[in-house]
């Protein structure tokens, strides 16, 4: 199935400044963001601590629950509301967990049953993760990824060239820059599930960027009447019609989770829909004019 007539010839090579143009923008405004926020929002797997979902009868003031568990002396405690507003759940989180407090979601439900009344909120979910726990979880979370980044430099430069590897190295700290950036304006939380989707993107977006870099490598030797910059756009413009149908159809499952799936998965389809996005539109702008630049830099070791 093709959406786009054969023959099409969309300048995308002759844009390549425009877009570098817009990614440096897009990566200063996530460097600004995470420098504004501290960094990410850690959540409990990361950053440690205990974690409740409760779930209230009646609609109750945010402002009510934390004076209610501030009586506790629990230290620094976040309370949020958790999905839409008419279902009443909250979410709480205690930072600061010791081994002592293992039984520190029982009490906070007795308090609130005392303060709010018997029967008036049930326990949805309860985690409690020990803070070096959480940073050997985001140590090796951040050792998968980029794990994941080097196999991919070496397995491409392998099938292809080092050239190719090196751009779509680029393409994938571009993307993974500014979906964290994403996170950090939106104040997301960071836990194991995002470091999930980080990974889904970057094997998403490799994926894209070998489908064009294969098709480079075959009209490099069937095209010689052209120059590279044409040989990189004709291929472009050749794969353009896989690219959208692939990325709208996976793009059109991530927004139903986004919107339908409910708080737990909320985050996680968020980095997928920016992370699959931006990733087609690197392999496109990112990845493939490096192979120019490259050329211009390195002419002799160009070969057809």
């Amino acid at each position: 199935m093709e959406i786009i007539k054969p023959g099409i010839n969309i300048n995308f090579t002759g844009r390549r400044k425009q877009a570098l143009v817009f990614s440096l923008i897009m990566i200063l405004i996530s460097v600004i963001a995470l420098s504004i926020r501290g960094g990410l929002n850690y959540g409990i797997d990361f950053a440690g601590g205990t974690e409740v979902v409760l779930k209230f009868n009646d609609t109750v003031e945010i402002a009510e629950i934390r004076d209610s568990l501030n009586q506790l002396n629990l230290g620094d405690v976040e309370v949020q509301r958790f999905g839409a507003k008419e279902t009443n759940q909250y979410l709480i989180r205690i930072e600061h967990t010791t081994t002592e407090l293992e039984g520190l979601s029982a009490e906070v439900e007795s308090h609130l049953q005392e303060r709010f009344g018997e029967g008036s909120l049930e326990t949805l979910r309860s985690e409690m993760v020990g803070p070096k726990v959480g940073k050997d979880l985001r140590r090796k979370g951040m050792l998968a990824v980029l794990s994941a980044v080097i196999g991919m430099l070496i397995y491409i430069t392998w099938r292809f060239e080092l050239r190719f590897g090196v751009g779509a190295i680029i393409a994938l700290i571009h993307d993974v820059v500014i979906t964290l950036g994403v996170l950090a304006l939106t104040n997301s939380e960071f836990n194991l599930p995002t470091i999930a989707a980080l990974l889904t993107v970057v094997g998403y977006s490799v994926n894209d960027t070998i489908v064009i870099s294969d098709r480079i490598r075959e009209n490099l030797r069937k095209i010689r009447k052209k120059t590279q910059e044409e040989v990189v756009n004709v291929s472009i413009n050749e794969t353009l019609s896989r690219t959208i149908l692939t990325s709208g159809t996976t793009l059109l499952v991530c927004i139903t989770l986004f919107l339908l799936g409910g708080p737990v998965i909320h985050v996680f389809a968020l980095v997928l829909i920016v992370g699959f996005s931006i990733g087609t539109y690197s392999s496109i702008f990112i990845a493939t004019p490096v192979l120019l630049f490259w050329k211009e830099r390195f002419p002799k070791k160009i070969r057809r």
